[in-house]
């Protein structure tokens, strides 16, 4: 049964990225690429994903134009008018529709919410997120864009250590209630 999981790396106070959508603080993190958590094992266990504007543009950019994923089927949520690349479908909306044709494609694999946090809290505000797997880098940048911009309930699953990273991984328990 496919699982909809935000996988992602972030600052210890809770940054995606600084207020540049740079990510220069991850580059320089020590990691071991078959450690636990690592990003190997992960994406053989996706079988589509989703990401917004900045992420798929940041990807474009810093791939000089080719796209990461070819094998892998893609929804790009954005507002804006744009030309996506072969094997990503632009949706706009509603997450909840195309959550569903996304689990489909997905063919018993994982969904992959690749990025960014306003789209993952979206799954998650419409009971879609399942898991929050993070990387907690030993780094601070007090500004940027967070995790994950909305308060959640979170239910602790799995710690381990990778490299210089905290790697995390929590059920989503739902939106959080006082």
């Amino acid at each position: 049964m496919s699982r909809t999981v935000f996988y992602t790396a972030a600052t210890l106070d809770g940054f995606l990225a600084d207020e540049h959508d740079s990510l220069a603080w991850l580059f320089k993190q020590e990691i071991d690429e078959s450690g636990p958590m690592s990003y190997g094992e992960f994406i053989a266990g996706v079988g589509a994903g989703c990401l917004g504007w900045t992420t798929y543009d940041w990807v474009l950019d810093h791939e000089q134009g080719r796209w990461s994923y070819p094998d892998l089927p893609m929804w790009l949520f954005t507002h804006r008018e744009v030309e996506p690349v072969p094997g990503v479908t632009v949706a706009r909306g509603d997450v909840r529709p195309v959550h569903a044709a996304m689990v489909e494609a997905a063919a018993g694999k994982d969904v992959w919410v690749v990025g960014g946090g306003d789209l993952a809290a979206q799954f998650a505000e419409a009971g879609l997120l399942d898991r929050v797997m993070v990387s907690v880098a030993p780094v601070t940048l007090g500004a940027g864009r967070p995790l994950l911009p909305r308060p959640f309930d979170l239910r602790l699953d799995a710690v381990a250590r990778n490299g210089a990273f905290a790697c995390l991984e929590y059920d989503v328990v739902g939106p959080l209630t006082t």
